[in-house]
């Protein structure tokens, strides 16, 4: 789900709230059969927020009796894909020969290292009557020392994930630690994911713990230092303030974040790397058909962009 038309909207006025770097309205695509996706990173005024350098929101989506989700092969590099929905299914395959759903509360962490090939498609039984998918796709950098590692996939069940619950907060942590809980996903950095339930008139804090932290607002109202926000926005936070998130309505938001990078990086496609010679390397390997096949997906694949 990486090719992506849509343009970046103008910035809106500034905010009340110190605390806010910067509030991103995402980029919007219909990429047919009514299947929509918003795309808050990369943006012009955030390229990354701690390791994560792309956010997708794709769905509420039903598709029609007899279409689904169809991403066909395509390769990646430097970068672990981290997959999370809130309804539907995606059959994910690799060319490590990994065949598994994902279903929603589950997470799917690819890391492609020096290079992987996924397709991620909705599975036949679930094309019969036409299927709904809702959820995230987001890509986290690996640091500079370990974008070569070996590629690897791994697959949690939703109930690996601690929760807390309070005072009309419900928080599913899934990677990473908050709130006195830490996930079991395995990463390369310090990388905060969590899915975030409020009724309305409950409050959540949102301690200074990680230097880079941003909240995407899937659905309802929240207040934030006297400044209100709806659902479709990335709201990205300067180090070092906590902030003190209210609800409005009954909301459902993402937290997201971590430690900052080892400097920047390029991204082209589906290839992230520190070095653009590596991505060059990458598309030229694409091109020639040198990339490794995906077990039981082998016939289509994505070709290289023009440009």
């Amino acid at each position: 789900m990486s090719f992506f038309p849509g343009q970046d909207p103008a910035a809106g006025n500034k905010n009340q709230c110190d605390a806010l770097k910067a509030v991103i309205v995402p980029r919007t695509a219909d990429l047919g059969d009514g299947f929509t996706v918003r795309r808050a990173l990369p943006s012009a005024q955030s390229r990354m927020v701690g390791p994560f350098v792309f956010f997708d929101h794709f769905g509420p989506t039903v598709f029609r009796s007899g279409t689904g989700l169809d991403v066909r092969p395509h390769p990646h590099i430097g970068l672990a894909t981290v997959t999370y929905l809130f309804d539907g299914e995606i059959m994910h395959r690799d060319s490590l020969g990994s065949a598994v759903p994902i279903r929603p509360g589950a997470v799917n962490w690819m890391t492609a290292g020096r290079g992987i090939v996924h397709s991620e498609r909705t599975d036949s039984e679930r094309r019969v009557k036409g299927d709904s998918l809702h959820g995230l796709q987001m890509w986290v950098a690996l640091p500079a020392a370990q974008e070569e590692m070996a590629p690897d996939f791994a697959h949690y069940a939703v109930e690996q994930f601690p929760i807390v619950r309070d005072n009309g907060q419900t928080v599913r942590i899934v990677v990473g630690s908050a709130y006195g809980q830490r996930s079991p996903v395995k990463t390369t950095s310090e990388t905060l994911f969590a899915d975030v339930h409020l009724k309305a008139s409950s409050t959540l804090p949102l301690d200074a713990d990680h230097v880079e932290r941003a909240i995407y607002v899937l659905d309802g109202d929240i207040d934030i230092a006297g400044d209100k926000f709806g659902g479709e926005r990335l709201l990205v936070f300067k180090p070092g303030d906590r902030i003190t998130i209210r609800a409005l309505t009954d909301a459902h938001l993402t937290i997201f974040g971590g430690e900052p990078m080892d400097g920047p990086r390029h991204i082209w496609w589906n290839f992230v790397s520190s070095r653009k010679d590596r991505i060059e390397q990458a598309k030229a390997e694409w091109t020639a058909g040198h990339f490794q096949k995906v077990p039981g997906d082998e016939i289509e694949f994505i070709p290289l962009p023009a440009k």
